[in-house]
């Protein structure tokens, strides 16, 4: 392909861009597009650089990488894991920093430790499956949430939660303290598959730089 091809970003909305594109502003990489708040565009470009920036839910990132729409994503490793797509997972970008946690009363301790059939209350139902079947082997009934999960416990719905916790302050004035840690979480940059074949030297250069700031 030629160095003329646009290179396309998908980026989370949000913070996570907002930092992406500062990151990105430090190698040379800039989009003055996006700056406009009254804009509505949907895709920006930088002809001079042959990039292009467009802003997505966080979950659809990684379908947008794994699908070829978009070169290159940046996105929570908490949706690269719950997403499941098939996308490279090439760079930590160093921010974003959060854990992903079971979390419940003290009382819930016991329940961990004597692997007795539990209720789960997440919006993470892959993550927690993947943690309570294959790495504590504990048989749990995963409760699909999609708001406040810390409700799960208060009002008996769950045993205990899987969420982010990032200070662990929401938690505690709930009556609720983290109970395991899954695994660290922070913002990665993900590739799609043919793209790396196709744009190898682009996009090695670009995840060199890169590093060199995270």
């Amino acid at each position: 392909m030629s160095e003329e091809r646009y290179l396309t970003f998908a980026l989370g909305k949000g913070r996570l861009a907002n930092k992406t594109l500062a990151l990105l502003e430090q190698i040379g990489i800039t989009c003055e597009e996006m700056k406009d708040k009254n804009s509505r565009k949907l895709i920006f470009t930088n002809e001079e650089k042959k990039v292009r920036f467009f802003l997505a839910k966080g979950p659809d990132v990684p379908t947008y990488v794994e699908y070829g729409a978009a070169d290159i994503g940046v996105v929570g490793k908490d949706t690269i894991l719950e997403e499941n797509r098939r996308v490279y997972e090439v760079l930590d970008l160093g921010f974003g920093k959060c854990r992903m946690c079971v979390c419940g009363p003290a009382s819930a301790k016991d329940l961990l430790l004597h692997h007795e059939r539990i209720r789960v209350a997440t919006k993470y139902p892959l993550i927690a499956k993947d943690y309570f079947y294959n790495k504590k082997h504990q048989t749990v009934d995963i409760i699909k949430l999609n708001g406040s999960v810390e409700l799960g416990p208060i009002v008996e719905l769950s045993d205990v939660i899987v969420d982010i916790v990032e200070t662990g302050s929401t938690l505690k004035e709930n009556g609720l303290e983290v109970l395991e840690e899954i695994c660290p979480l922070s913002a990665r940059m993900i590739v799609n598959q043919v793209s790396m074949q196709m744009e190898t030297e682009r996009i090695k250069d670009l995840i060199f730089r890169l590093k060199q700031l995270c």
